[in-house]
């Protein structure tokens, strides 16, 4: 997790994240800093082992708070950086972050997909796709931000099967990032069907994830708004799971759809309101888990 130092709404994005607004307060690197030390408070206090990386204040980087868009880790030592659609998010990619995770965990290779934003196409990490990673399957929507046959160049680099869709917020729009409408956990998948409106891929979508023995969770196009999509869910050191999310997300959900989270793990939430009104993310896209072995 990257702790912000000069965290702002960032118009380069707000392009095509319709779920960004711009605020008019003067102090929300103050409070973006806030919601960051109790977000990450709230994980340690559950035994989870977070890695935080200070933001550095050359070059400006109003969204570094969301890495897992740019750079993912993956089990057997392997690290995949991305291109990013927004030119002041290509400025993330920051030698501090690498160090930092070079220092903790076993790097073996970095595949490096960042060059193909010379050629404006992009795929943006764990936001562009949500991995099963127990089934290797990368679910992705189709957007400005995520380019199908750069999805499979992913695909056969990790050893992944693409399932590739296109879904729509509530004006007809693409969703920008596949991660605010769909969360993979280990026995279960959260996810807003009403957003796929090609009634053939939304089948198709529900036979992968069928065929994968997970449970569907359905949410409405409102409460993926409110960020009921853009949850994770995370390990502690015990091996026990919690499903991490917002507190405005936990709050859009039906009791029934808590009871159906909590049959398999415990949900954890915090406030991050100035952060997902000002950068149009929310919890998941805070965290980059890492798959690495530890030194």
């Amino acid at each position: 997790m990257i702790r912000p130092v000069k965290f702002a709404y960032n118009a380069e994005t707000a392009v095509n994240n319709s779920f960004q607004t711009a605020s008019n307060d003067d102090k929300v690197q103050q409070k973006a800093l806030e919601e960051f030390d109790s977000f990450v408070e709230k994980l340690r206090a559950k035994g989870v082992d977070v890695t935080v990386v200070q933001d550095t204040a050359e070059p400006y980087t109003p969204d570094s708070i969301f890495p897992n868009n740019w750079i993912s880790f993956h089990e057997g030592g392997t690290v995949f950086l991305y291109p990013m659609f927004a030119v002041n998010r290509r400025l993330e990619r920051k030698q501090t972050v690498m160090d930092a995770i070079d220092q903790k965990f076993t790097i073996n290779k970095t595949i490096d997909f960042s060059t193909r934003e010379q050629d404006h196409i992009f795929l943006e990490g764990t936001g562009s796709m949500v991995l099963d990673r127990d089934n290797k399957i990368a679910y992705a929507c189709i957007s400005p931000r995520t380019d199908k046959h750069l999805l499979e160049e992913f695909c056969a680099a990790a050893n992944y099967t693409a399932m590739a869709f296109t879904a729509n917020d509530q004006n007809g729009d693409a969703i920008y990032h596949t991660n605010v409408m769909m969360c993979v956990a280990d026995k279960y998948v959260v996810i807003c069907l009403e957003s796929i409106t090609d009634i053939t891929e939304r089948k198709e979508v529900i036979t992968a994830i069928e065929k994968t023995g997970k449970e569907i969770i359905d949410i409405t196009l409102l409460q993926m708004n409110q960020f009921a999509g853009n949850m994770l869910q995370v390990m502690n050191k015990e091996q026990q799971p919690f499903l991490v999310m917002s507190t405005q997300a936990y709050e859009s959900l039906t009791a029934a759809q808590v009871s159906a989270i909590e049959k398999y793990n415990p949900i954890l939430h915090s406030n991050i309101k100035t952060i997902e009104t000002n950068g149009g993310g929310s919890a998941r896209c805070m965290m980059a888990e890492v798959f690495l072995d530890p030194k």
